[in-house]
């Protein structure tokens, strides 16, 4: 029996003789086809000559539709409330009589006043006084001319003229005086009647009839005409809104409705949490047809400037990786020398 030979060192990774080698495909050769497609697609999405960070119109912002004020309504003399003139929802005008507190002391008061204003007696006297006090004067004058009076009877009668004047003087201060006290009563009447400093609609009513009110508020009345419309603007776009400028304001309750307000106020502030700065704008409502208390989107027309594009490499999808094969899996071989015996 033969014992075969171990190959030759330089033998053991060689292929046997009369064996041929078949190559496969380079790893390049593989990857090609898909790098091609992938720069194709990145080329296809990324639009030609466009400028980086370039300014785009900026989408409808939020806000938020407000009364234009809302007021509290109290008194200004403690009282007892008589009647509430007006209900919750309800239109009012300004000036419109809202509360009736009771005044039956306060109207007492201007009768009297009235009453004393009219009176003039005490007048009458005082002119009369006065009147024949000067013709005392002019003929104890006569009398002193012809030695008929002393020197003291003649500045006796001066002096009673002039009390006379006094008195007529006094007697029309006070009915002066008497017509102060009369607008006075009046004053304090008509502080027991609430009106309304304002056009709006009655939101909300604190008391009632029979109610005793000091301090507190009696009624909130809101006005809605015009309405308030307040938006947080970012900061990229300061700058751009100037007061008199036109917006586009979209209620979301009343979706495909647009109706034009006009900017009426920009702060000069930025809110470094949020990075914005309030805007507000001044929306017209005389039919009272839109109600407070809405959000809404606004369009002023800004621009804003484009994100920061991304990178080239992360616009370009990850190359599938092809990992080469072993060198003994790379390289078939095939032999065709006949096996030693």
């Amino acid at each position: 029996m033969k014992l075969m030979s171990a190959p030759r060192p330089a033998e053991a990774g060689r292929p046997p003789r009369g064996s041929r080698k078949v190559a496969e495909p380079h790893f390049l050769e593989r990857c090609t086809p898909l790098l091609l497609l992938a720069l194709a697609a990145a080329a296809s999405a990324a639009p030609p000559n466009a400028p980086a960070n370039a300014p785009a119109n900026a989408p409808p912002l939020d806000c938020m539709i407000q009364p234009s004020q809302t007021v509290q309504i109290g008194t200004a003399a403690p009282g007892v409330v008589e009647r509430v003139a007006v209900e919750r929802g309800e239109r009012v005008a300004r000036g419109q009589a809202v509360v009736q507190l009771q005044a039956s002391v306060e109207r007492a008061a201007l009768a009297v006043a009235r009453e004393r204003a009219a009176m003039q007696g005490e007048t009458h006297v005082a002119v009369g006084s006065q009147e024949l006090a000067q013709r005392e004067l002019a003929r104890a004058t006569e009398l002193y001319e012809q030695n008929f009076v002393s020197r003291n009877f003649l500045d006796k009668q001066n002096a009673e003229v002039k009390v006379a004047g006094g008195r007529h003087e006094q007697a029309q201060e006070k009915r002066s005086l008497s017509r102060r006290e009369v607008e006075l009563a009046g004053a304090q009447l008509a502080q027991r009647t609430i009106r309304s400093p304002i056009n709006g609609v009655v939101v909300e009513s604190f008391v009632s009839a029979g109610e005793f009110v000091d301090q507190k508020p009696m009624l909130r009345i809101a006005e809605i005409d015009p309405l308030r419309v307040d938006v947080l603007v970012p900061a990229a776009a300061f700058g751009q809104v100037q007061v008199g400028m036109k917006g586009s304001v979209a209620p979301e309750l009343f979706a495909g409705t647009t109706h034009q307000a006009t900017v009426k106020t920009v702060d000069r502030v930025i809110d470094a949490a949020s990075n914005t700065f309030r805007v507000r704008l001044e929306l017209p409502n005389p039919n009272f047809a839109l109600p407070a208390g809405l959000r809404c989107k606004v369009d002023m027309g800004l621009n804003l400037p484009a994100p920061p594009p991304r990178n080239a490499t992360s616009a370009v999808p990850p190359l599938p990786v092809a990992v080469p094969q072993a060198s003994t899996s790379s390289t078939a071989s095939v032999s065709t020398a006949a096996p030693r015996r």
